[in-house]
């Protein structure tokens, strides 16, 4: 299931508006399938997995997919559990049961009731696989990672506000990879009008991945650009799973002060600055105790001379 789980990866963010799922078909302990969702969210992981095998050729194998498969029809193709149904494994493991109404229970117990062993796991690498559709799902809004590049004293700017560059190619490059695995990128207004950023993937062969604009802000509208006024309106940005948040400071801080961040990403770069901008404004924090135990560290690595931490939010 862990291997399935990183093969989901390869779907996002070409999958939207669908979750990036993954299935692998696996027989006599050797792999004869793998799938993953296609672009546009058509078709799902286990219809891309099974298209290619012959009348009979899942029988004996085990499915592995990070979801449940899907149990109701669409113009745009057929619900899953009756593919699955219909191919014959011997048993499915699922990662994660579906949180769509259309679908969670229904698709397993479908699949079950045609004489298929069923086995659902609940497990962390599928739950980390699908968390931008799963907090869609239970909480109306897009997974919120948010980025930081700063010096070792957590400043982001000279105090005249100059800011190019902090960090180094590699950790610049980094960044941009992560922005082709988002849906949207967000700004603050004073961040748009003081630099123009482009806001979008300057690696070579991901250029065509740039994701949505998105702008907090009350005032001008850029175009091409969505707007929000809070950033409690990111549960208005429709087909959105996904939001990489590059600030500035205040736009930072206020998705932190609402409680909206799922991921911090911070890019430490081997320099003081002293006085000058720092990397967040306030964010209503009154009890030290408070900023305690919010914080897991997930992973960290050296990009050049730049450190590069992530952080999710402790549940």
């Amino acid at each position: 299931m862990a291997a399935t789980a990183r093969l989901a990866a390869r779907a996002y963010p070409l999958c939207r508006p669908n979750p990036g799922v993954a299935a692998i078909l696996v027989k006599d302990g050797r792999v004869i399938a793998r799938g993953v969702t296609q672009d546009g969210g058509r078709p799902h992981a286990e219809a891309d997995a099974l298209k290619g095998l012959h009348d009979g050729g899942a029988r004996g194998a085990s499915l592995y997919v990070t979801l449940e498969p899907c149990a109701h029809q669409s113009d745009r193709g057929p619900a899953c559990s009756d593919l699955v149904v219909a191919a014959k494994p011997d048993r499915v493991v699922i990662g994660q049961w579906d949180p769509d109404e259309r679908t969670k229970g229904i698709g397993a117990d479908r699949i079950e009731d045609a004489g298929i062993d069923v086995q659902v796991l609940e497990d962390e690498a599928s739950r980390a696989s699908l968390k931008t559709y799963l907090t869609k799902m239970t909480l109306g809004r897009p997974y919120v990672t948010l980025k930081l590049a700063m010096s070792l004293d957590g400043r982001i700017a000279l105090p005249d506000g100059s800011s190019q560059w902090i960090t180094g190619e590699a950790a610049r490059a980094h960044v941009h990879a992560h922005r082709a695995r988002q849906d949207a990128i967000l700004v603050g207004g004073g961040t748009w009008r003081a630099d123009k950023p482009r806001l979008d993937v300057r690696l070579p062969g991901l250029e065509a991945r740039s994701p949505d604009r998105v702008l907090l802000t009350r005032g001008v509208i850029p175009p091409d650009t969505q707007v929000i006024n809070s950033p409690e309106q990111i549960a208005n940005l429709e087909g959105i799973q996904s939001l990489y948040v590059e600030g500035g400071a205040v736009a930072a801080a206020s998705f932190l002060a609402e409680d909206l961040v799922d991921e911090l990403h911070l890019y430490r770069a081997p320099i003081l600055i002293g006085e000058g901008q720092s990397a967040l404004a306030d964010i209503g924090l009154e009890n030290l105790s408070d900023a305690h135990n919010r914080w897991r560290l997930r992973e960290t690595r050296k990009l050049g001379s730049d450190t590069f931490t992530a952080y999710v939010r402790t549940p």
